[in-house]
């Protein structure tokens, strides 16, 4: 039995924004989880085989997106079974009660498995678990699902869940079906091939893979307990608890969804309860802002402003860090979350620009990594691979650099002296911008690394989020990774974002980086 309020107590004390120790920098010991993995072999995106594997995102970017269609033909089929017609499912629970909620796990590399000590020790006693998009990479295959979603979560006690994520559907959906909905593929449909966009699209689109049966039935083995089994009713779904409705989303690959599942969402959300909406595309991410369009007009983020709907949160996957806006909607606040560090590389959190979407300021903002620490390790990374040591900068220079072009104060103390330099200091003006000064060098490897203004840098802020960061996928700690643990207790819903590291001391006391207390009443 673990107690999660006094681990979210010891692990606010030992979080990265407390010491470099808690950010995983003094790692001394590698956790325990590398006795798990399969193999030591990794994953890579710089792999062709992977990159043509995943052809399928560029195609629907110029061909058009076919996810819509198949998704109804799936929900044909599922309704077809008997499913229930509003896609909920009611887990038996008391008033109080906790799960988790992991993003973006598949990897079946170290960054994964890297996660699941401190979530077994953190979830050891939640009512279930949601993985929010992207279960398996790079294509959502079947036959993947034993090492990258099995093996990791074999010792989880409970019921696991997942919406789909981009990745998922690059396999038609087909390994996500077999395995969460235990619905075998869908017919084949066989057209001829016209010079079209869609025509087009069909003879290049990457085709569902073939499931290896025998492999898969022994795969599930690892998770037979009667306890851990479950079976939900599609890619969208509802699950019904006790005063707290959680709403699961399919986005498909662009991040939009289908007419039919606008109006199912219409329809469940019309519940006066308190809601948590998980979806495969955040609302609000890297301080841009993206609601989400339904096919036939309007929007997700519509029908979660609407007071009428009461939801509370917002929480999506697909962007690999952690990120927190608090928006003001008319007399409320609802917590639009980014919750996609289960498991696959980092995305960058130092190419976020000072927070200002939503209304939301830059103060009440939260992120992990902290950008300084983004910063540092990405010049770490590439001044290892470009063999240009100058690039380097470490923990306290990035904390420096990012608070000063933010115009905050560093998230941490800093406990080193910076370069000397005759660089001015910071303008009287700046509050809570340390007078510390800034040499030539930590600038210029600051802007090319994308965390410091210049008429010209190497592609680090758009493209490297969408793109680079695949190519930098690494297998030695820290990780930056992080997953979700939300309770219900005493009409009080709190959400805690605990770190894994990949080192032994956040195993043992998983780092707290950020929480949150909404009222349900």
């Amino acid at each position: 039995m673990v107690d999660v309020d006094q681990a979210a107590a010891r692990g606010k004390q030992l979080s990265s924004r407390v010491s470099e120790e808690g950010a995983g920098w003094a790692c001394q010991q590698i956790g325990t989880f590398q006795d798990l993995r399969p193999d030591k072999a990794g994953f890579s995106w710089l792999r062709p085989s992977v990159l043509l594997r995943s052809r399928n995102e560029i195609l629907a970017q110029l061909f058009g997106d076919p996810s819509d269609e198949v998704r109804r033909r799936w929900l044909a089929v599922r309704r077809e079974h008997g499913v229930d017609p509003d896609l909920r499912m009611k887990p038996d629970l008391g008033p109080e009660y906790s799960f988790l909620l992991i993003g973006d796990t598949g990897e079946g590399d170290a960054s994964q498995y890297a996660v699941v000590p401190g979530l077994l020790k953190i979830g050891a006693d939640t009512a279930f678990a949601v993985v929010a998009s992207d279960v398996i990479y790079p294509t959502g295959a079947g036959d993947d699902y034993e090492n990258k979603f099995f093996r990791p979560y074999q010792e989880y006690p409970a019921p696991i869940y997942a919406i789909p994520g981009n990745h998922d559907w690059y396999d038609g959906l087909g390994g996500f079906m077999r395995v969460f909905c235990d619905e075998p593929p869908l017919k084949a449909e066989r057209r001829g091939f016209s010079l079209s966009p869609s025509g087009l699209r069909g003879l290049l689109w990457k085709k569902p893979e073939v499931i290896d049966e025998a492999r898969l039935a022994k795969a599930r083995e690892r998770r037979a307990a009667p306890a851990q089994r479950s079976a939900q009713p599609g890619p969208y779904w509802v699950i019904d608890l006790p005063g707290l409705l959680l709403v699961g989303i399919d986005n498909g690959i662009r991040g939009g969804i289908d007419r039919e599942q606008g109006a199912w969402l219409r329809r469940v959300s019309a519940d006066p309860r308190p809601k948590i909406l998980i979806t495969g595309k955040p609302i609000y991410d890297r301080n841009e802002y993206h609601p989400g369009p339904i096919e036939g007009g309007g929007t997700v983020d519509e029908i979660v402003r609407d007071p009428a709907h009461n939801y509370v949160a917002a929480v999506g996957g697909d962007t690999h860090n952690y990120q927190r806006y608090p928006v003001v909607v008319g007399d409320r606040v609802i917590q639009y979350i980014v919750s996609g560090a289960g498991g696959a590389f980092m995305h960058a959190t130092h190419t976020i620009s000072r927070v200002d979407a939503g209304g939301v300021h830059e103060d009440a903002f939260k992120c992990y990594p902290l950008r300084g620490d983004s910063l540092s390790f990405y010049s770490k990374l590439y001044a290892r691979r470009l063999h240009m040591p100058w690039l380097y900068l470490t923990p306290d220079q990035g904390l420096l650099l990012m608070s000063r072009q933010i115009g905050n104060a560093p998230p941490r103390p800093v406990t080193t002296t910076p370069e000397p330099s005759t660089t001015p200091p910071a303008a009287e003006d700046d509050p809570g911008v340390p007078q510390v000064k800034i040499t030539s060098r930590m600038k210029w490897a600051a802007r090319i690394l994308g965390g410091w203004p210049m008429p010209f840098h190497l592609p680090v802020g758009r493209t490297f989020h969408r793109w680079f960061s695949e190519l930098s996928d690494w297998d030695d700690p820290p990780f930056f990774k992080s997953f979700l643990h939300v309770s219900v207790e005493g009409g009080t819903l709190r959400i805690r974002c605990f770190a894994a590291t990949g080192c032994r001391p956040q195993e043992e006391e998983p780092p707290l980086e950020d929480q949150v207390t909404i009222p349900l009443a």
